[in-house]
């Protein structure tokens, strides 16, 4: 367990939360324990991931602090540790969302998108202020953000750095549902709830085939979907669920992950 992010886990849900005060603000220290936390939950009990930062507030971006005298070999290799966290969130291969109280901006917001989904609190506030700063993200939102809200939204947003209210942010879809500020946490986990007895491999194809196919043209991404597809013929869950089906109608299978 990290000093300022540490994963909980109970009844098949991980939660990676993040614990420095006051604003959770990513510094080195902060996107490593989160590297390590993403890795610790792609262990075979964690069927779902919550991505949360407190009450108070999600993650409101970097450390300027700590970069605002960093040269370029420095950032560089500090960029990569941060893409590199952000990947290993978004590559885990069950579902993820981020619980967004208060601020996600910047480095927070990054974090959050590099979740499957986004739940926010009716006064969160999102966006990419780094324009502000005279540089811009860095670890993903030039890239995850306009696949997610459409390049014109993207780069408004980039290039103004301007925050989002909750309520605009649902509207574009970058966050999927908003909720009263004191029942976030509890929202994530009831859209997580869902997934915990799921088939977990058919799962884990489905983000990756999902994920995989939007960086590909249509026939490579059937050709993944199809090899996904295929592969789940060998699975136990696969027997266990269609041979439910014919014997008791659908949604009925108790699956284990195998």
């Amino acid at each position: 367990m990290g000093e300022l992010v540490r994963l909980e886990i109970a009844d098949g849900i991980g939660t990676i939360r993040l614990d420095r005060p006051p604003v959770n603000a990513l510094n080195d220290q902060v996107t490593q324990e989160i590297a390590a936390a993403a890795r610790s939950a792609d262990a075979g009990e964690v069927r779902a991931v919550i991505i949360y930062g407190g009450e108070k507030v999600f993650a409101a971006g970097a450390d300027i602090k700590d970069m605002a005298e960093a040269g370029y070999p420095e950032m560089v290799r500090r960029a990569g540790r941060l893409q590199e966290a952000m990947a290993l969130i978004a590559g885990l291969g069950k579902p993820v969302v981020a619980a967004i109280t208060g601020y996600a901006l910047g480095g927070g917001m990054e974090l959050a998108l590099s979740a499957d989904f986004r739940v926010a609190g009716e006064s969160a506030r999102l966006g990419q202020p780094e324009i502000l700063l005279g540089v811009i993200p860095g670890a993903g939102g030039t890239q995850r953000l306009p696949r997610l809200v459409g390049p014109a939204r993207a780069k408004e947003m980039v290039f103004s750095g301007r925050m989002l209210k909750a309520a605009e942010a649902h509207a574009i879809g970058l966050v999927d549902a908003v909720v009263p500020d004191a029942e976030v946490y509890t929202a994530a986990q009831d859209m997580m709830k869902r997934y915990v007895n799921g088939p977990a491999l058919a799962i884990r194809s489905a983000k990756a085939a999902i994920d995989q196919g939007l960086g590909v043209d249509l026939a490579t991404g059937l050709e993944i979907e199809r090899n996904y597809f295929a592969a789940l013929f060998g699975t136990q869950d696969q027997r266990t669920g269609m041979k439910s089906f014919l014997e008791n109608g659908p949604g009925k299978a108790t699956f284990t992950g195998r």
